[in-house]
């Protein structure tokens, strides 16, 4: 039995549903054209995702591999949070353009 705080698993959980509200929460003017976004924007980084975790099961070994994986938990949210809200930054900036 190894004995350490419970900290750890704490701050992993709080960071994974503070990632699942951030990314699902429906914003204010939300519409069809934003539930695409959404939509696409979880294939992406789900598809990107992957693709990095079958890079690094091809060039990264032993324990690191461990390591890579623990961090994987976080990343498929982080992707979907940065995609999608690049997306929504390039539909303002053209909504802003065309007025």
């Amino acid at each position: 039995i190894i004995q350490n705080s419970i900290s750890d698993e704490l701050l992993t959980i709080s960071i994974i549903v503070g990632g699942l509200l951030i990314c699902f929460s429906k914003l204010k003017n939300e519409d069809e054209y934003i539930s695409k976004i959404r939509y696409e924007s979880l294939v992406w980084a789900t598809y990107f995702n992957y693709g990095l975790v079958l890079l690094f099961s091809a060039i990264i070994y032993e324990l690191d591999y461990l390591v890579v994986l623990s961090y994987n938990i976080f990343t498929l949210l982080l992707f979907f949070i940065i995609r999608f809200h690049y997306k929504l930054y390039q539909l303002s900036k053209t909504e802003r353009d065309d007025e």
